[in-house]
């Protein structure tokens, strides 16, 4: 099995806190929500766009209880969801980050989030986790500096 990540990754289970140095995943035909306290929310509500997980729902939750602490990937897929989720993430001060059409699958998702002048950073995929630690690291050395 090839490895995709050297973090962990987990499924979201409902009610279950976010934790640091972990990805997590959707459950299948769940819409995956952040709570304001910082735990998962998963809903069986109607898909939206026809989707379920829905990264419009998502990204939309994460702004509402992170804000401009708060970074969004858009990754190769098919549709637009996520184009409205990155609008209310940049409304909050948040960073949003597309991946190129020359490493996109299908580009039409990260496309969709570009059209919207919402998105800060497109990049190869490669380029992505390394700007992601930059970020973060950026973010950190500020709010030490600020303390």
């Amino acid at each position: 099995m090839e490895e995709v990540s050297v973090l962990p990754l987990i499924l979201a289970q409902h009610g279950q806190s976010l934790e640091p140095a972990t990805v997590f995943l959707a459950p299948p035909d769940r819409h995956l929500l952040i709570t304001p306290t910082g735990s998962f929310y998963l809903s069986q509500s109607p898909p939206l766009h026809f989707v379920r997980p829905s990264a419009d729902l998502l990204f939309g939750s994460v702004a509402a209880s992170s804000g401009n602490r708060a970074i969004a990937v858009i990754l190769s897929g098919l549709g637009s969801d996520g184009s409205i989720g990155v609008k209310s993430f940049k409304a909050a001060g948040g960073i949003v980050i597309a991946q190129n059409q020359a490493t996109a699958t299908f580009f039409s998702m990260p496309k969709a989030a570009i059209d919207t002048g919402c998105v800060d950073h497109v990049l190869p995929l490669q380029q992505i986790a390394p700007t992601l630690i930059s970020l973060v690291s950026q973010r950190h050395s500020q709010q030490s500096l600020d303390a």
